[in-house]
Order: structure tokens, then sequence, then C-alpha cells
């Protein structure tokens, strides 16, 4: 059995929607399919999501939101006219997202949720009728009849254990289920989101609750890349990763979805395959708990920017008992989440994510660190990117860190950090900003260039 999700640029417009219906009758296994909210057709295109929200901010601003609600309505009227689905869907839409509406306006966050989840559910419905209309027994299936329940965190919601049992249910129902991704609702009958990623999350926990034997994620690309295409056009696809890997290429920018997003499949075992919609036939790479490898592999290299470093410094700093709690202690104190602390016998750094750190919390967070710890110097650094080589086979490896250090130094980076994870299948990198795309084209063609253009495999 199979959980298949599908993005919003799987169901942009009528076209892509029919091939999701190829793709679900080409396997009958395909069983439960989860569905995004319309995404762009083109770059210059709005997503249903960010229409749904600019109407929710303008009944909340004028107490009205009719253009809004038109340009929604219009959308879905599209995609319903182009494939052939009853006029009735349509009007069913328009009448769900004016009863939204006229909800409670009181409390911001669930009138939010309650707008934003009109998406992907009436893209749900849309999508099943669809189906039907072309012959397949396909129906969908309200979140709330599943017993997807979650906490009342509205817009950062999480599933409650108790989901589990109920949703394990769905795996006994008749023909195609149509589901709607993220949203549930919380034991007061009250519909929440998900954080970003939410219609992954949605595929993972149903994938978990039913005991898929593969949660498949269809997005608009054919795999994982060993480096980002964007910067490295020859990069060769991962056709398999470990959990583990994925988890540290996904940290460190790889896109194809939110890493903390399949957590439940993780935790189940359940194999993860990314898909192209465009492209099915592609085999696309699959996620596994295990996979063979040989000494010395390095499977992917991902970077991302935005990047800060807080250097403190001070004589014997080894020698103060709890010095480095203390430190934490402030960060934690301005609600700013650290990434690393690298340090050394006299001096640490502790690396956050730059958004994090505003004018003023920098200016406060420095002042608490110069008041409670009477360092020697206190110094942040802005503008830094990190670099993360990963890979199974690095483990254990003689000569890694060199032949990549070599490689960095070769193309004239600079290493302002690095750092070996504890599991020993990464290897991070600190560099300035400006130096990101050179350093990782720099690492790829050390690693993965003779791989590339059919040599050795890179893993």
């Amino acid at each position: 059995m199979k959980v298949a999700k599908f993005g919003g640029t799987s169901v942009a417009d009528a076209g892509q929607i029919l091939k999701i219906l190829e793709i679900v009758k080409a396997d009958p296994n395909r069983r439960i399919i989860v569905v995004s909210a319309p995404g762009k057709r083109n770059k210059t295109d709005t997503k249903v999501t960010d229409l749904l929200i600019a109407c929710a901010e303008a009944m909340l601003k004028h107490g009205a939101a009719e253009q809004e609600l038109a340009a929604i309505v219009a959308r879905f009227a599209e995609i319903q006219k182009e494939l052939g689905a009853p006029e009735k869907i349509t009007r069913e839409i328009e009448a769900d997202l004016r009863q939204r509406l006229a909800g409670d306006h009181k409390h911001h966050g669930k009138f939010m949720d309650c707008m934003k989840a009109a998406g992907e559910d009436n893209c749900a419905k849309l999508v099943a009728a669809a189906f039907q209309q072309k012959g397949l027994n396909a129906h969908y299936v309200s979140p709330r009849e599943a017993g997807l329940l979650l906490s009342s965190e509205f817009g950062n919601a999480q599933v409650l254990e108790k989901s589990y049992a109920k949703l394990a249910e769905l795996r006994n129902r008749p023909g195609v289920t149509i589901f709607p991704g993220f949203f549930g609702y919380t034991e007061a009958d009250e519909v929440a989101t998900f954080p970003r990623g939410g219609s992954d999350i949605t595929g993972a926990i149903l994938a978990a609750a039913v005991k898929a034997d593969v949660y498949e994620n269809f997005t608009d690309v054919d795999s994982v890349y060993a480096c980002d295409p964007r910067i490295v056009p020859e990069a060769p696809a991962i056709t398999l990763l470990t959990y583990r890997e994925m988890r540290e290429l996904a940290y460190a920018g790889f896109g194809v979805f939110h890493d903390e997003a399949i957590v439940p499949a993780v935790t189940a075992n359940v194999p993860i395959c990314i898909k192209n919609t465009n492209r099915p036939s592609a085999p696309g790479t699959q996620i596994m708990p295990e996979r063979p490898y040989a000494a010395g592999g390095v499977v992917g290299v991902a970077s991302a920017d935005g990047f800060s470093t807080i250097f403190v410094s001070k004589y014997l700093m080894n020698r103060e008992v709890g010095f480095g709690r203390k430190l934490l202690q402030i960060l934690e104190d301005e609600k700013i989440s650290y990434e690393h602390a690298p340090s050394g016998i006299d001096n640490t750094s502790v690396i956050v994510r730059s958004k994090e750190l505003t004018v003023a919390k920098e200016a406060h967070v420095v002042t608490r660190i110069k008041a409670e710890l009477s360092p020697d110097d206190v110094e942040v650094e802005h503008g830094l990117a990190l670099l993360m080589m990963v890979g199974e086979g690095m483990r254990y490896t003689v000569g890694l860190a060199a032949k990549a250090t070599h490689a960095l130094a070769d193309a004239g980076v600079n290493i302002e950090m690095l750092n070996q994870g504890a599991s020993e299948i990464s290897i991070m990198f600190g560099v300035k900003e400006a130096d990101r795309k050179k350093a990782v084209r720099a690492l790829f063609h050390a690693f993965f260039a003779q791989s590339a253009h059919g040599g050795q495999e890179a893993s």
C-alpha cells in the first residue's frame, strides 16, 4: 500500500491534476492521495494559499473581501471547467469560503488557520469529483471524519498521538481516498494548521498510521541531486539516501521538502520516495533507514546562507564551570535557538540564524554577555554560509577532510569554521556568503566530477 502526496505545482491546474489521475490509475497500490492547495502555474502567478491569506486579511481589516473572494473562486472555477467536473463543485467551494469568512474573527490565529485550510480542503473535494467523473472509485475524506487530531497551537499545530489508531482505519476504506493536507482539527473541533511543509506532514502521518509500504512525495523535480543544480547544472541525481543523510542535507538547504515534515514516516520506518509528477516513470530518490555504501563515499553537498556567529573569548574559559551553560541561557532567555557551538580552550563560537538575531536582540545579548560572563572580547559576525558534506561512507575515512579543505583552498575560499558531526556522516564548513557558490562547485569537482561524467559512483 502506498500513500502519495502531491504538492502545489502538481495540482496547479487541470492538466496537472489529470497527470495525477493517470499516476493513480497506473498503480492500484496508490490508495491514499494527499493534496496541497493549487500552487503557481507560472513564475508570476499567485498560490491559492496566498490568495486565501490576502482574503482573510482584507476581511479582518475592512469587514469585507468580495474582490479577494472572487479571485479564489475564479481560480477553482477554471480548474473545475477544464476538468469537466460538475459546476456545483464551484458553487459549493464559494459557499464554503463565505461560511469561513463569516466565522469568528476574535481569535486571529483560529480565523487565519480556518481560511488557509480552505485551499487544501476544497482542492481535495475538486480532485475527488474529477476522479469520479473519469470513472475512478475515489472519495474525499475530511481530516475531521478520519480523526486527525491536532494540538491547539494555531499555525504551528502538532499531531496528537491518539490520532494514529483512528487514522489506521483508512487502510480498510475501498477505492482511492483523497485527503487534504496541511490541517486537522483540535479536540475542540477547531481547524488548526501545521507549520511549513504542512502537506508533507499530513502525508507522513498517514503513511505511518496505515503502515504504508512506501510514502511517495510527488513534486516538480525528478529526484534529489548531489548538489544544487542551480549552482552545479551537471550534478548527478541521488538514487538512494538514508534518513540520516536526508536530514543532514535538508538542514543545510536541500529544499525538496522540509526535513522535519517527514518525521512521522521516519519514526515508523516507512520508506520515502521523491518522484516527479511530470515524469512519473523516472526512478526518483528512495530514502530508507539503511543503504549499502562504500568507504569514503560522499552522497551530497548542501549549502545555505543566513547565519551569524557570536564569538566569545576569555582566558581560562575552560576552567570556569558553567560558562557554556550561562552563555546558552542568555540566548534561551532571548528566545534565540542556536545551531552549532564549536569551541576552543579560551574561546567559543555560537552559530545562530541571522533572522533570529535582530539589531535590538543582538545589542541586548552582547550587553548581557559582557555583564554576566565578563569576557575578554565579544564579537558578532554576519554573512556566514554553511556547507554540509554528507555520506554514510564518510565514517572513519582517513583524508576526507583534507581533500575537502584542499579543494576549498585551491578555489580561494577561506574556511571560517569546520565541524564534524558526532554521527561522522557529515562535515560542516562555515564560509562567507559571498564564497558559498564557489565553495559548492569546488567540493563538487573534488568528490563528484568523475561520477557526473560517467566515472565512478559518488557513493
